[in-house]
């Protein structure tokens, strides 16, 4: 993707449908009883491997991409059938790590693989809590996928302490807690997303009927024009219907905090989650150093805030990010590497980033290593760049935002 930068972003927007909601909504449908409608759903291809993942195990979903609609009748909680074949995860961490979860409690065997970067991703932070809980669950080399489950005898309820901030971790602890005996408590040092927890208490917990959702905007996806209308001169956008759930806004926390002018309003709340219209305009941003509790809040934003820095006055310090290095790619590493590729004054710590920022950068060829936050991080960069850049390997947006180019364009002027 080439892109031409110094314009202006004026207009209103929606982002897609959040992509943790969409993977919880679907997997939580499945073992429902009777009819979920999901609306609003995320088609991305992450989300397209956890409905094929459920379809593969006997549920019935049909999806209308038109209206990103997507009806599921719910096999119950015991109702999945066993696979013909190990069931592939694509390059979704999500659909890997919750789904086992789920699976811990079949009376079926099951594999679950991925593609070559899932398969470098470190599985033994789930396949630890799930043993101790009973599971038989084993992975290669006793940390990485695939991962092979049998049967268990008895699952039963564990008090556990997550080693690392990780939302998908605490989820697939609460997913198999449907299936033990007792109560399970999972003790969180910082604060994650909660959508698994909030979902959970929408179905009925021990219940589990099907449910009417409507999935709100991607904070995350709604935080690279979050950040390009702050720093991008004469911007102003209004983004419509954004999910605003407190584990997730550290984002707008940040940018408030830099000196951004962001407003929040209509806010409501639909099926559990907090929603609300967002608005940004431009205004020149100042570095600052990230709290240490907020980084649980906005993990996967981080790339972007890089983004921010890079043209805000002064040094932002970002620490206690290490798991930035487990994600699709090392994200630490990947934004060094190309943003100074663009003249970015940026420098890696074990755990995080410090970025001295600069009123202007260089057009650059620049890498996506195949993640699709790097590239919408470098590519918002490129559009407050005078000149052309090009973003090689931009392909890999289609994991959590297939329109993301298209919504920029209506926006340009």
């Amino acid at each position: 993707m080439k892109i031409e930068g110094k314009k202006t972003l004026k207009g209103e927007i929606k982002t897609p449908g959040d992509k943790s909601i969409s993977h919880r909504a679907v997997m939580l449908g499945s073992i429902a009883k009777g009819e979920t409608i999901i609306k609003n759903i995320l088609l991305s291809e992450d989300t397209l491997r956890t409905i094929e993942c459920f379809r593969e195990m006997g549920v019935d979903m049909v999806i209308d991409d038109k209206e990103n609609i997507l009806k599921i009748n719910g096999n119950g909680i015991h109702g999945l059938k066993k696979p013909f074949k190990p069931l592939d995860c694509g390059n979704s961490g999500t659909t890997m790590r919750l789904l086992a979860g789920i699976l811990v409690g079949q009376n079926f065997s099951s594999t679950l693989i991925g593609d070559i970067s899932l398969s470098k991703r470190p599985m033994d932070r789930i396949i630890i809590p799930l043993t101790k809980m009973g599971a038989n669950i084993k992975g290669y080399n006793d940390k990485y996928p695939p991962i092979s489950i049998e049967p268990s005898n008895e699952l039963r309820g564990i008090k556990y302490e997550l080693p690392m901030a990780s939302a998908q971790v605490k989820s697939a602890i609460l997913l198999a807690s449907i299936y033990s005996k007792g109560e399970t408590k999972v003790i969180e040092k910082k604060i994650t997303r909660d959508h698994t927890e909030k979902m959970l208490e929408y179905f009925g917990k021990d219940k589990f009927m099907g449910k009417e959702i409507y999935v709100p905007g991607d904070i995350s996806s709604a935080a690279f024009f979050i950040v390009a209308a702050t720093i991008m001169e004469g911007s102003s956008i209004t983004i419509k219907d954004v999910g605003i759930n407190s584990t997730r806004t550290g984002i707008i926390d940040v940018i408030k905090a830099m000196g951004g002018n962001i407003k929040i309003d209509n806010v409501r709340s639909i099926n559990n989650e907090p929603i609300g219209d967002i608005y940004i305009s431009y205004a020149p941003i100042k570095g600052i150093e990230l709290d240490k509790n907020i980084i649980g809040r906005l993990i996967d934003e981080i790339p972007i805030i890089a983004v921010a820095a890079a043209f805000a006055e002064g040094t932002t310090v970002i620490k206690n990010a290490e798991e930035l290095k487990y994600k699709e790619t090392d994200r630490i590493q990947a934004m060094v590497n190309e943003m100074k590729k663009m003249g970015a004054d940026i420098e890696a710590l074990p755990d995080g980033l410090i970025i001295h920022g600069k009123k202007e950068l260089s057009p650059a060829i620049v890498n996506t290593y195949g993640d699709h936050r790097i590239a919408m991080a470098l590519s918002i960069a490129s559009l407050n760049i005078k000149g052309m850049s090009k973003i090689q390997n931009s392909q890999c947006i289609n994991i959590s935002y297939p329109g993301f180019y298209e919504t920029i364009l209506g926006l340009l002027e």
